[in-house]
């Protein structure tokens, strides 16, 4: 139960910082391992504002217990570093890392058919939560994700070993041969999700978001979600409100 994840990554994080200067190590060299597990930890969590405070949490009761003083300046760039390593500077006007949660698509095998071998997209794939989702309810589909940030295709592609995953741009790849695209974006990129999408999408496919309608467009059917959340489904030819 929340704050409960917060507090043991707080803590999790001092163990680690305690751990690494009792082996000899440099002060910055310690403050930076326990705020890198900090920020891998923040990944986990469930909306941007708990990543945040998981995030921040060490940073901030190191600075709180007095200790920061003696930090040397660049220590402190160590773990934005490694923030924009995983979430490029590129990707900010996308949508932050969101896991599509386990049964979030549950019945959507049942509402779109697709062919064996049909081209199934996860058009920012992130750490690969939504293929393997995609995978349980079209097992015979050929899976691809797209991810811009260089760590998590790498992350996503050693966990997802059945799917195509490459790093680029989700707004530049081609989505013309795709029986289905699956997003989980947020609500300010939709409309441009929207465009793409009628621009794009070969007649019979569809495109599925997970909880944030094009409102733009008319979906084919909404599929109400184990978890509460929505998954809207448009085919093509798209039909414009």
């Amino acid at each position: 139960m929340w704050p409960l994840p917060a507090l043991l990554s707080w803590a999790a994080g001092w163990v680690v910082f305690v751990a690494v200067r009792a082996c000899a190590v440099s002060l910055a060299i310690a403050f930076a391992s326990a705020a890198a597990l900090g920020i891998a930890l923040a990944l986990r969590a469930t909306t941007p504002w708990r990543r945040i405070f998981v995030a921040g949490g060490f940073p901030l009761s190191f600075a709180a217990a007095g200790l920061a003083g003696a930090l040397p300046a660049w220590a402190w760039l160590a773990p934005l570093a490694l923030l924009l390593l995983l979430y490029p500077l590129r990707t900010w006007r996308d949508a932050p890392l969101f896991p599509t949660p386990r049964g979030a698509l549950a019945g959507l095998e049942r509402r779109v058919c697709l062919e064996a071998g049909a081209r199934v997209l996860d058009a920012g794939c992130g750490l690969g939560a939504g293929l393997i989702e995609l995978r349980r309810r079209f097992p015979q589909a050929t899976f691809e994700g797209i991810e811009w940030s260089r760590p998590l295709r790498l992350a996503c592609a050693l966990r997802c070993r059945f799917a195509r995953v490459r790093r680029g741009d989700l707004w530049a790849a081609d989505w013309s041969s795709c029986a289905l695209v699956y997003l989980f974006q947020r609500p300010e990129s939709m409309a441009r999700a929207a465009e793409k999408a009628a621009k794009e999408l070969a007649p019979g496919a569809w495109m599925a978001s997970l909880e944030f309608e094009a409102v733009t467009l008319v979906p084919e059917l909404v599929l109400e979600g184990v978890d509460g959340r929505s998954v809207w489904l448009y085919r093509a030819p798209l039909r414009r409100r």
